[in-house]
């Protein structure tokens, strides 16, 4: 589960109306954030609303539309904070893998998407922003989810994000998302198998690539 003690950096300015300036602000739109994802796994998207978050948060309604415009907004700044929440994950991971390893970087990616799969609020049903329909529809989420990759591991590996490794990564990220919806079709805890071939896949597809 995710530490819910001290609030966090906001989502990415494009994803609020207001950004928060005090630490008071911070932990209302952290609250805000929280419910919405707490929300989301007991209701699911088309039964929320801004003001099922706002009783939940234990916020006035103005609260949430101080930074949301409605609740495709709040559930896209959602998916910003899932991301860059897996961001960190990676991160740490990373920091114990050996330079250049881009196998069990591989690994790390995926053990920390499948574990905040399983167990973060919400992120079953949102993820990065590619499940439901949030936020402007050409902003096309597994995009930025592989520019996000790449930016974060080119350094790792040695390599600039170029053109090429962005395309690899991308084609990479939306395999990885089409195999894991199928696994947790199959097994809702996601199943053991299809995510084995999935590694198998997407480490014979990288290898043509990272080798």
């Amino acid at each position: 589960m995710q530490d819910r003690s001290a609030p966090e950096r906001p989502p990415a300015p494009a994803a609020l109306r207001r950004a928060p300036v005090q630490r008071r602000s911070a932990e209302r739109l952290t609250r805000i954030l929280d419910a919405c994802a707490d929300l989301l796994d007991e209701l699911g998207y088309e039964a929320l609303t801004t003001r099922s978050v706002a009783e939940r948060a234990g916020v006035p309604i103005g609260s949430v539309y101080r930074f949301f415009g409605n609740k495709r907004a709040l559930v896209d700044a959602l998916a910003h904070r899932n991301l860059e929440r897996y961001a960190e994950r990676v991160t740490r991971r990373l920091a114990a893998v050996e330079a250049g390893d881009w196998r069990a970087a591989l690994d790390a990616l995926l053990d920390e998407y499948l574990a905040m799969k399983r167990t973060a609020p919400g992120f079953s049903l949102v993820d990065f922003g590619t499940q439901i329909p949030v936020g402007d529809p050409g902003a096309a989420p597994n995009h930025r989810v592989a520019d996000h990759l790449a930016e974060l591991l080119s350094a790792y590996i040695g390599r600039a994000p170029d053109p090429a490794l962005r395309r690899a990564f991308l084609v990479a990220v939306e395999t990885a998302d089409a195999l894991f919806r199928l696994a947790f079709r199959v097994d809702p805890g996601g199943d053991e198998a299809i995510v084995g071939e999935a590694r198998a896949l997407l480490r014979a597809y990288l290898a043509r690539v990272l080798d």
